[in-house]
């Protein structure tokens, strides 16, 4: 159905570069790719956002402090990404079923979380998965010549603290949390990783991949 890659920890621009990667492959018209990572600390940005857009410190302060600034083509805003934290990068053939497959990225974190007796859920007019009022997973995607890039984070053993960095989502009413909180203690990552890979192939078991449509630019 799909192959997984983990890459363990690495750099934001060798993630991204490793997408690239995958993407020119599966546009090729490879198998579908999932990528299983953490990033060094980082802030992302996605198209609504300038370079100094949702940041509740300087440039040359992130800087100073070791995180990284970078502009992307996701949709959305500002996002901090970390050690702890599990980014899944589903380059999937997508076509015009954008809002589908965003829904499925939602309902693999949803039912991961439920696994661990989290009960989490979508907050409508938002892209992202929540507890209650705190969010926990993030969603962004691009797709190009039909195949997704990005994908989702859930918040697993992610220091939140770094989240005061920026103002998540451009909402400053959001407060973030993992499953480290939740739970009251640490959650090995690996086991986190193989509920997910398990949790992506049941949702998209069904799904028709739509490899014939090609040239699609759509941003969400």
């Amino acid at each position: 159905m799909f192959i997984t890659r983990d890459l363990g920890v690495q750099p934001y621009r060798a993630g991204y570069a490793a997408q690239l990667e995958a993407h020119t492959r599966v546009v090729a018209g490879g198998a579908p790719e999932l990528l299983l990572l953490e990033h060094e600390r980082v802030i992302t940005h996605g198209r609504k956002d300038t370079e100094d857009t949702n940041l509740n410190l300087s440039l040359e302060a992130l800087k100073n402090l070791g995180v990284d600034v970078i502009a992307t083509e996701r949709g959305g805003t500002a996002t901090y990404h970390g050690p702890g934290q599990l980014v899944a990068y589903a380059i999937f053939p997508v076509g015009r079923r954008v809002r589908d497959f965003l829904r499925r990225l939602e309902n693999v974190q949803i039912r991961v979380l439920q696994g661990y007796g989290i009960e989490a859920r979508p907050n409508p007019g938002y892209a992202g998965v929540y507890v209650a009022e705190d969010k926990i997973g993030s969603i962004g995607v691009a797709i190009k010549s039909n195949v997704a890039l990005h994908g989702l984070a859930l918040n697993v053993n992610t220091n939140l603290a770094d989240f005061d960095l920026i103002i998540p989502c451009g909402l400053t009413d959001t407060r973030m949390t993992s499953m480290q909180k939740l739970l009251a203690r640490a959650v090995p990552m690996h086991e986190v990783k193989q509920a997910l890979q398990n949790v992506f192939t049941e949702e998209f078991r069904e799904y028709r991949w739509l490899e014939e449509l090609r040239g699609l630019e759509v941003v969400y």
